[in-house]
C-alpha cells in the first residue's frame, strides 16, 4: 500500500486497472477452459451414446429379422453385422467401438479391467449406463458402456443347445455357456472408448481463439472506460488539486476553474471557485484594513509598533522608526522585546495573556525603558491594546517618550 500512496492518482487507476484487468482475464481463461472441457466431454458421451443405441438397435433389428440368412451368409449374424455396422459408423474417427461380454468366446476380445467390472454392475442390476474419463498408459480417453440385454430373438440362437440352428450347434458344443440365456438378462454391452488428447487439444485452440477475443474486448473496455474516468473524473480533480498547490504557492486567490455540469466533480470545482472567491474578498478587505491601519498610525504623533504572540514587529509608523533608529524594513521582523529593559516581562506578561485571556500590562499605562539601535536608553509610557487578525491576537504598543 505504501507504493501505491507515492504514486499520482493516474499511475494509481492505472495500476489497479492492469490488476483488475488481469484477474478478470484469467477468471474467464479458467471459466472458458472448464466450459469448453465440460462441452467436449458432454459431446463425446452424448455421441458415445448414439452410436452405443444404434449398435444396439441394429442388433436387436437383424437378430428379429433375419431367420436361415446366417447359416449361408457369416456376415449376417447379428453380432457380426453389428461390430462391422460399428467399425464403419466409427471409420476415421477418434472413436474405438466393440461388444464385449463376460461369456466371451475370443480371447482377444477380453473385457479390461474397467468393462469387467461395470459388466458385473450390469449382471447385478446396479446402473443402465456408465461412463468415465480414465488414464491409461499415460493418455487420457472417454470410457463409455451400454448394457445389452437378451429378448426372445436371441434365444433362438443361445436358448438351449437342441433348439439352436445347425451351423451355431457346429461351432459351438453342448455345456458351451454361449447356451442357457434368458430373457432380460444382460449378454454384454457395447463399449466405446474416445482418446481425449486430441479433444482436449482443441480445447487448447478454442481457449486460444477466445483468450484473444475476451483480452480485445477486456482491453478495449479497459482503455474507453479509463479514457472517459479520466476525461470526468480524474483530470478535474487533479485540476482542483494543482490550483490549491498554486494558491499555497503564490497566495493568489484569483484562479478560478471552469465548471463542469452538476455532478459530485462540478459541485467540488463550483466549491472550489466559492472559495477561491471568497479568499480573495477577504484577502482584499484584509489588504484595505491593514492599509486603513498604516494611514492611520503613520498620522500618529506617538511611535507604534504592532507585533505578534512572539514578540516579532510586523507594522511600524515613522515615529516608532525614528525613535529605535531603524528604518521600517530594518525594524520589521526584530523582536520588541530585546528593545526593552525589561522585556522579560512584557514577554511574560504575552505569554499570560494567551494563557488566561487577561494580563496587568495590557490595556494599562506602563512606564518602561527602552533602548534604541545603539542601545541608548530613554523612558517612555507604554500602552498595548489587543485586536484579533485571522483569528489571532496581534498587539499595537503606543510608546510616548518622556522629554
Amino acid at each position: 500500500m505504501k507504493m501505491l500512496s507515492d504514486r499520482s492518482v493516474n499511475t494509481k487507476f492505472n495500476i489497479i486497472a492492469a490488476l483488475l484487468l488481469a484477474a478478470l482475464f484469467l477468471s474467464l481463461a479458467y471459466s472458458n477452459y472448464r466450459r469448453e472441457q465440460a462441452l467436449i466431454l458432454t459431446t463425446a458421451v452424448d455421441n458415445a451414446r448414439a452410436i452405443a443405441h444404434q449398435i444396439i438397435e441394429t442388433r436387436d433389428y437383424l437378430s428379429q429379422s433375419v431367420t436361415n440368412e446366417p447359416e449361408h451368409n457369416y456376415n449376417l449374424i447379428p453380432q457380426v453385422a453389428a461390430t462391422q455396422i460399428a467399425k464403419r459408423l466409427t471409420s476415421g474417427s477418434r472413436y474405438y467401438v466393440r461388444q464385449v461380454s463376460l461369456r466371451y468366446r475370443n480371447p482377444g476380445n477380453r473385457p479390461d479391467s474397467f468393462e469387467a467390472a461395470h459388466l458385473a454392475a450390469f449382471r447385478d442390476g446396479q446402473v443402465r449406463e456408465v461412463w468415465q474419463v480414465t488414464g491409461e498408459r499415460g493418455k487420457k480417453a472417454l470410457r463409455y458402456l451400454l448394457p445389452m440385454k437378451a429378448d426372445q430373438s436371441c434365444l433362438t440362437c443361445h436358448g438351449s443347445y437342441d433348439t439352436a440352428p445347425r451351423f451355431v450347434r457346429e461351432r459351438f458344443p453342448r455345456a458351451h455357456y454361449s447356451y442357457g440365456y434368458k430373457v432380460g438378462e444382460v449378454i454384454g454391452a457395447v463399449s466405446v472408448s474416445v482418446p481425449m488428447e486430441g479433444l482436449y487439444r482443441e480445447v487448447g485452440t478454442n481457449l486460444a481463439f477466445d483468450l484473444l477475443y475476451d483480452g480485445a474486448v477486456l482491453l478495449a473496455f479497459i482503455l474507453i472506460s479509463g479514457w472517459l474516468i479520466r476525461r470526468t473524473i480524474l483530470t478535474p480533480v487533479k485540476s482542483v488539486a494543482g490550483s490549491i498547490a498554486e494558491v499555497a504557492r503564490t497566495g493568489n486567490f484569483s484562479e478560478r476553474l471552469t465548471e463542469r455540469g452538476n455532478d459530485e466533480v462540478g459541485e467540488l470545482i463550483g466549491s472550489f471557485n466559492e472559495l477561491m472567491a471568497e479568499l480573495d474578498r477577504k484577502t482584499l478587505q484584509r489588504k484595505e484594513s491593514e492599509d486603513r491601519y498604516r494611514n492611520f498610525i503613520e498620522i500618529a504623533q506617538s511611535p507604534i509598533v504592532t507585533f505578534v504572540g512572539d514578540g516579532k514587529i510586523v507594522i511600524s509608523n515613522q515615529k516608532a522608526e525614528k525613535l529605535f533608529g531603524l528604518t521600517k524594513q530594518e525594524l520589521l521582523g526584530q523582536c520588541i522585546f530585546e528593545f526593552m529593559e525589561n522585556g522579560d516581562e512584557l514577554r511574560a506578561a504575552v505569554e499570560g495573556y494567551f494563557s488566561s485571556g487577561s494580563s496587568d500590562l495590557i490595556g494599562t499605562t506602563t512606564r518602561q525603558t527602552v533602548r534604541d539601535v545603539c542601545g541608548n536608553p530613554f523612558e517612555v509610557d507604554m500602552v498595548i491594546s489587543v485586536s484579533q487578525a485571522d483569528q489571532n491576537p496581534i498587539f499595537s504598543a503606543i510608546l510616548r517618550p518622556l522629554k
